[in-house]
């Protein structure tokens, strides 16, 4: 006798909106799914089970009488709208539980080999002058215009800014889906980065699905949240005025990092056209709307005219993003899983793996993989002997 069972539709409804299928991904995944949420029919035990494993629910979740509240674990400071995001997705809040997974593990670690706190970290408030934080980001980044000049592209900036932000002791993640799951692509839409304050195991977390001129914005903004010692989920848009004080200012930290004011008013040749928005983003390895906004800084624009021209060249570059998506084949997993993971979070995890003190199956979990082979050939990435 086959087993149906009744679920709430605001459940189900839950469910999908929580996964982020949209109406063509429900026709293909679950076709009953319309049946199902108007109960002309209901679905077997097994279907239920299917689609929950589908949707990355709980399957017990579907049985309660309406959907839980599923709250962002560190404060959200993301706007749409200037409007807080409403509901998280199940993709956004599994990375940030993994994040934190991870931190702990990184904490506990650091403490017993007596690694040093992060001195930075918390030592700033938002009444601190934001160029005075950018200054000191610059210099001890060794991230100043001049030096970002030697770079040969936007992919070779993004990789050492990457390492020199982990040289100072904070662990940073860049990824553009749900741990190694190809399937789980992360949204830049929905949210950018995201800062785990902590003194010894501070970690910034990046969203690998943005442009890579934006990842690097974003992870001089997280970095931001790190010296103000506070956590944060952030999309660090800049086309709307904030409510949120800190995120004000750490797009300005971040923003006089990357394009100090006194550069870009020297270097504007007087034109918004697209071309020159890439030379001049070209020029300080940021994205196109990061110059939009210092243009704006520096009054060559009004509020009016920079919110109008930042909403044409924000479609422009999603465009150009989706378009990049559908011809990606991956890359070389062995290059990108390292900063999926952090590099120092990875070298870390295999040290203690030789030492004996971390177990190797809880080495594979904690570095998202199940082989030994997969374990042998990140060690020689990563340079670990």
């Amino acid at each position: 006798m086959v087993v149906r069972v009744r679920v709430e539709p605001a459940l189900l409804e839950w469910a999908v909106e929580r996964a982020g299928w949209n109406d063509a991904t429900i026709a293909q995944r679950e076709p009953r799914f319309d049946d199902w949420v108007n109960d002309s029919v209901r679905p077997t035990l097994k279907q239920l089970e299917h689609f929950a494993h589908a949707t990355h629910t709980p399957l017990g979740s579907l049985f309660l009488t309406e959907p839980p509240d599923e709250p962002v674990p560190i404060p959200d400071m993301r706007t749409m709208a200037n409007q807080a995001v409403a509901r998280p997705s199940v993709n956004l809040l599994d990375t940030i539980y993994s994040c934190q997974s991870r931190q702990d593990w990184y904490r506990e670690y650091a403490t017993s080999h007596d690694l040093p706190p992060v001195e930075f970290a918390g030592s700033v408030t938002t009444d601190t002058p934001p160029t005075y934080v950018a200054s000191k980001i610059t210099n001890l980044l060794n991230f100043s215009l001049s030096q970002r000049s030697n770079f040969s592209s936007m992919e070779e900036a993004l990789r050492k800014l990457i390492d020199r932000i982990e040289n100072t002791g904070v662990l940073v993640v860049v990824n553009g889906v749900v741990g190694s799951d190809t399937h789980r692509r992360l949204n830049p839409e929905e949210f950018r980065g995201f800062a785990l304050a902590d003194r010894l195991a501070p970690l910034i977390f990046v969203n690998g699905a943005d442009t890579k001129s934006a990842q690097i914005f974003t992870m001089i903004h997280e970095l931001a949240h790190v010296w103000l010692g506070g956590s944060a989920l952030s999309d660090a848009a800049m086309a709307h005025a904030s409510d949120h004080d800190t995120e004000l200012w750490c797009n300005r930290v971040a923003a006089e990092v990357l394009v100090p004011l006194s550069s870009m008013r020297a270097d504007y040749a007087g034109s918004t056209s697209t071309a020159e928005l890439e030379r001049l983003a070209r020029r300080y390895r940021v994205s196109t709307l990061v110059v939009l906004k210092r243009l704006y800084d520096a009054r060559f624009l009004t509020w009016d005219d920079y919110q109008a021209q930042y909403e044409i060249e924000l479609r422009r570059i999603f465009a150009i993003l989706q378009a990049k998506r559908a011809e990606s084949t991956g890359g070389n997993y062995y290059n990108t899983h390292p900063i999926r993971l952090s590099r120092r979070f990875a070298r870390a995890v295999i040290a203690d793996t030789f030492e004996g003190k971390t177990a190797y199956r809880d080495a594979y979990q904690l570095l998202g993989t199940k082989r030994h082979q997969t374990f042998q050939n990140l060690v020689e990435e990563i340079g670990v002997a």
